[in-house]
Parts: structure tokens; sequence; C-alpha cells
């Protein structure tokens, strides 16, 4: 066996140096790591009491459960129809224990700051008349997205619109968004649904 050389261990070395190099991972450019933007900013204040004579608004939670519950099942038709156009919710098959796991979600996702639902209650907090959802908009070129409903009695009694008018003009004062998309409303559902699809299909590819 021939000994070792000064050069033939630099070209060992350099060998191993060269190996190492190529069988790791290529850094990540800093322009292509994108910084998760939040939904609202960090300093944003989030409304958690608003009041007027007519209602008043309050976070969906655990404390809500009942009133909610009672709401959305008196609507049942109603809400398949107008808000989610589909018999996935609400149904008469909702449980007690279903019922908590929603109300435990929509808070846990307000304290997280990722969507904010609100019960609309009588001015008393006995009644819930419907709520309101502003949540991230799942189509590009909207800063958040704004859903409401109101129960089958507030609905024939003309709250809808009455509701309606006013969230607009809250979101509007007190909400930090320039865009805000109101499906159902101001962009017809066939729209929005077309425009949901369409986003979807951009991801998958």
């Amino acid at each position: 066996m021939k000994p070792i050389t000064a050069a033939m261990a630099l070209g060992l070395s350099m060998l191993a140096v060269a190996s190492g190099v190529q069988g790791a991972s290529p850094p990540v450019p800093a322009q292509a790591v994108q910084p998760v933007r939040p939904f609202v900013p960090a300093d944003f204040v989030v409304p958690t009491s608003v009041r007027t004579p007519q209602f008043q608004l309050s976070p969906l939670g655990p404390d809500k459960v009942k009133v909610d519950f009672d709401a959305y099942m008196s609507s049942i038709d109603h809400l398949q129809k107008t808000f989610t156009r589909s018999t996935a919710w609400p149904h008469k098959g909702i449980t007690a224990a279903d019922a908590m796991k929603d109300m435990e979600g929509e808070q846990a996702r307000f304290v997280g700051r990722k969507s904010f639902a609100y019960a609309v209650l009588t001015p008393d907090g006995k009644r819930e008349r419907g709520s309101v959802y502003v949540s991230p908009s799942p189509v590009p070129g909207f800063d958040a997205m704004v859903r409401l409903w109101v129960t089958q009695a507030d609905y024939d009694g003309g709250f809808d619109a009455e509701l309606y008018i006013w969230v607009k003009q809250w979101v509007q004062a007190e909400w930090p968004f320039a865009r805000v998309a109101y499906p159902g409303r101001e962009i017809d559902w066939q729209t929005w649904d077309a425009m949901v699809a369409a986003q979807k299909a951009r991801k998958a590819t």
C-alpha cells in the first residue's frame, strides 16, 4: 500500500467537502419566504360588545350555546335555503354536544383572531335574533368576507334588511378592511360560488 501523501490527503478532504455540499439542501432565497399575513393587525382592538336600541352583538361561545341553538333550530328550512343552501346545517339531528363543540370552535377562532362570530341578541340578551360572521375571504381581492343570518320570524319582520344595512356601516366604520365581500348580497351566490371554485382550482394546480 502506498503511503498517503499531503497532496492525496488534500484531494480526499476536498472530495469530502464537495460530497457534503452536493447532498445538502440549497438555502431558500429570502424573497421566497412569505410571512403569513394576520387577518387583522396585531394592534386592532376587536369589538366584543356592541349595543343598539334594537339589538346587541356579543361573541359566540359556550355561554351562548342555548340561545344560539334555539335560534337556528327554530328556522331550519329558512337557513338551509337562504344561508347555507345546504341540508348540512342546521338540521334536526344536531345534539347538545354538537352545539357545544360548535360554540367552542367559534370561541377559539375568535380568541385566536382567525375569524369573528357574533350572536345578534335582543336588547335584554334573552333571545338570539341571528348571527354575524367576519371571516377571511376565500377569494383574492377581498380583505374579509362578512355573512349574516336572522331567524325566520325576524326575517319575516324585515329585520334581515335592517341588520344588513347596519352591519355594512359598522364594518366600514369599525373594522380595518378596505374591500369586503358580502356573499349572497352584494355578490349573488352563483357568482360567488364560481369565484370560490375557480380559486380552489388554481390552488390545486
